[in-house]
């Protein structure tokens, strides 16, 4: 099954044309799409999208970039909405740390981050994970929160080095990757593609952001993550239907709540 494992479908920028953008990818042959929350307001968003749509699945989270305009009594009401929605909540995302972005407090980023492992783990979720200029200090926290018996989860947009993948394989993440890759001069997310294991990928789009090449300049959307899939099949040299049955089943693998809804 082709899944993509993290798109913002609640974002404005699908507001003139969701339906049909839903549609589109439907048509397209994405069988599965699990929208991240990135703020308290995103929760009823993405439920409310994903009620009545088994193709559609949620992750609740406080995004990094969003940490700054948070209140604490967000992350009461996010442990008491993933109580209550119960399996149809597949993890808890998206969360992670962005240090590219420098006008948002490390040191407030990361205890966001923290608290939220803590709430996965209490609750036995997986995390999707916002990985940007942070590997290494998102790996320190995964590590202490979760131990080596951790839920796991995804490491969204992955653009680190081999031995920072090879991390997060070890502590039972898989990688997301997308549009990013079919760009030429991506040659470090190509060389990674290439060289992983095939069980550790998964596909994303992350749309509305990271068009891929072939879209360059359009807004991103499901509907592109066949002809992603194609892309990556084609520099790893298998055949596209091994990747897509190979990178679905991943994604079930660490978002096991996937698996109950789901299968070939």
């Amino acid at each position: 099954m082709l899944v993509d494992t993290h798109c913002h479908l609640d974002a404005s920028e699908f507001d003139a044309d969701r339906e049909a953008m839903i549609a589109r990818a439907l048509a397209a042959g994405v069988g599965c799409m699990v929208l991240p929350a990135v703020d308290r307001a995103g929760f009823a968003r993405v439920r409310a999208l994903c009620e009545g749509r088994p193709a559609l699945r949620f992750a609740l989270g406080v995004h990094p970039l969003y940490v700054a305009a948070a209140h604490e009594a967000d992350l009461d009401v996010l442990a008491m909405e993933l109580e209550q929605c119960g399996h149809d909540a597949v993890a808890v995302g998206e969360i992670g740390l962005d240090f590219f972005v420098t006008d948002i407090d490390p040191a407030l980023q990361e205890r966001w981050f923290v608290a939220q492992l803590r709430i996965a783990k209490d609750m036995g979720l997986p995390v999707l994970l916002h990985v940007r200029r942070s590997q290494d200090r998102i790996l320190k926290h995964v590590r202490a929160v979760f131990g080596r018996d951790g839920p796991g989860g995804i490491a969204h947009a992955f653009n680190g080095s081999r031995q920072q993948a090879d991390e997060f394989i070890k502590v039972g993440f898989a990688l997301g990757f997308g549009g990013a890759v079919t760009w030429q001069r991506a040659l470090n997310l190509r060389r990674l593609v290439t060289e992983l294991p095939l069980e550790s990928i998964v596909l994303e789009t992350d749309a509305p952001d990271i068009p891929p090449e072939f879209a360059a300049g359009e807004r991103n959307e499901p509907a592109h993550l066949p002809r992603i899939a194609q892309v990556i099949a084609g520099i790893r040299g298998v055949e596209v239907e091994e990747l897509i049955r190979t990178t679905g089943a991943n994604a079930r693998r660490v978002l096991p709540r996937l698996a109950a809804a789901y299968s070939e």
